[in-house]
């Protein structure tokens, strides 16, 4: 019994173990909650995945729409006005995307030296869950644009073109 209970515990110590390293190497990030990759995005602009409930439910947005622009046969017109879409959508994110960083910047710097406080804890993650938030809605919004924009039959084949299979997708005018 003790012997058996010993082996469970030694498991299971060997097991959070591993369970703790895939941090391990990341402390020597600048800002520890965020990979390059997460930081170069967010400085760019880009969605990194904050669209996807509109995404994976037939809104496509506007900077996959361009980039399919040619195959999507978008006239002259669409293009422009999807142009129009992703430029606002940058001119909106990328702000937001800096301060997110400035954001958990600071809040790196508090732990890094030892200065946070539970008050200081909860107003700079609240700050950040804002600026996050609104950074998914701008992404959000322009997804809701671009369906303006395109036509059942592009709505369709962009999501052929995406590899979502060929289920009808939504369309609203």
């Amino acid at each position: 019994m003790i012997r058996s209970m010993i082996a469970a515990v030694s498991i299971l110590a060997a097991t959070a173990a591993a369970a703790q390293t895939p941090y391990a190497g990341i402390q020597a990030r600048p800002i520890k909650a965020l990979s390059e990759q997460q930081v170069a995005d967010l400085g760019a602009g880009r969605g990194m995945g904050l669209a996807l409930a509109a995404e994976l439910n037939g809104y496509p947005g506007p900077s996959h729409v361009l980039e399919l622009a040619d195959r999507l046969e978008l006239s002259e017109d669409q293009r422009a006005r999807i142009k129009a879409l992703f430029d606002s959508m940058k001119a909106e994110a990328v702000p937001l995307g800096a301060k997110l960083i400035e954001q958990e910047a600071d809040l790196d710097r508090q732990f890094a030296t030892r200065t946070v406080t539970p008050e200081s804890l909860k107003a700079s993650t609240a700050a950040a869950a804002i600026t996050q938030g609104e950074l998914r809605e701008t992404h959000l919004k322009y997804h809701l644009a671009t369906v303006d924009v395109l036509s059942p039959g592009q709505m369709q084949r962009y999501a052929e073109l995406r590899g979502y299979g060929g289920r009808p997708m939504h369309h609203h005018h």
